[in-house]
């Protein structure tokens, strides 16, 4: 689905309130939370897709980590999951369902979640993904939109996924860099959820498949704030210039850009190919952590303790221009 079609389909529509919903469709985050008591709410997420990548087992593990992002996005723990499948049964064989359902329950393993049901459907398209279910105290829920006025903006994961991707189905792209991003979209965003919530984070979002300029964008529109990204800071997967150079950009780059590109102002220096690849749809991206300032360089130490190497500060909160992004 394009960005904006789910906003055009709910135009207008109605939605059942209710005083504990924290966050809802009426404030479009990465997840839903609703309060359940005083020191417990729950957060509530869905995301499945096509394989990105050849080996059942990884896109298993890969759809997985995908899913979780969200919770570990909105500053919570993931706790239960659940399947859901769309399978070609009379085209595929079901070795290939249960290689893809045991990456996901060894990525579930590894977040500590517990998977307690799903669903599956037959279908000429192979799908797969999760929904989740974690936990977080109200108060300390993380969403896109509580930005401060000089706060630093941390990056956890390079971008390039999508590029890659598109080199790998074109059978372009080396073993290296094959396993190289294969793993990279399998990590869990769990350590460094779980280490931005020893410092004073104000808001948080996964970068997937709007892209970094559109997920900035979902930050900033309608809102009192702007957004400066210093392109030179943002860290890129090897290889992904010289494919995106190659024209290897996925069409979801260019939708991402007809989308938000008037949100967004480029300096004269920034190149088109790199305008692509901060465009480019990612697939279970890093997270992007709107820090107090700081504390930024000390968050991005701890990140690289832990084995975020690629952590970087990459921009700041701005008080204007109010609902744009400066890329320089």
């Amino acid at each position: 689905m394009s960005p904006g079609d789910l906003d055009r389909a709910l135009c207008g529509m109605e939605f059942p309130t209710d005083p504990n919903l924290i966050v809802g469709l009426d404030k479009a985050d990465d997840a839903g939370v609703y309060k359940v008591t005083d020191d417990i709410a729950i957060i509530q997420t869905v995301d499945f897709f096509t394989p990105i990548v050849d080996d059942p087992y990884w896109f298993g593990q890969i759809a997985a980590a995908n899913a979780l992002s969200d919770v570990y996005a909105m500053g919570g723990v993931p706790k239960t999951a659940m399947n859901l499948v769309a399978f070609p049964i009379k085209e595929m064989d079901i070795s290939v369902l249960r290689k893809i359902i045991q990456g996901g329950l060894d990525k579930m393993k590894e977040a500590g979640v517990v998977l307690v049901g799903g669903h599956s459907v037959e279908d000429k398209e192979l799908k797969y993904g999760l929904s989740i279910t974690g936990f977080i105290h109200p108060d300390r829920v993380l969403t896109k939109k509580d930005l401060k006025v000089g706060d630093c903006l941390i990056l956890t994961k390079p971008l390039g996924t999508g590029i890659i991707n598109t080199a790998i189905k074109g059978g372009l792209a080396s073993k290296e860099i094959i396993k190289f991003v294969t793993g990279l979209m399998a990590t869990l965003n769990r350590d460094a959820a779980e280490i931005m919530n020893d410092y004073p984070v104000h808001a948080c979002t996964d970068i997937t498949g709007f892209g970094l300029l559109g997920h900035l964008a979902e930050m900033v529109v309608d809102s009192n704030y702007g957004i400066e990204i210093w392109s030179e800071k943002i860290p890129v997967i090897p290889k992904a210039l010289e494919y995106a150079g190659m024209g290897l950009v996925p069409a979801g780059a260019y939708k991402n850009r007809e989308f938000r590109e008037s949100m967004v102002d480029f300096a004269p220096s920034v190149d088109r190919l790199i305008q692509d690849i901060f465009f480019d749809p990612q697939t279970s991206g890093g997270l992007l952590i709107c820090v107090n300032r700081e504390s930024a360089d000390d968050l991005v130490k701890s990140l690289k303790k832990k084995g975020i190497n690629d952590a970087a500060v990459i921009g700041e909160v701005l008080s204007k221009p109010t609902g744009r992004i400066v890329v320089c």
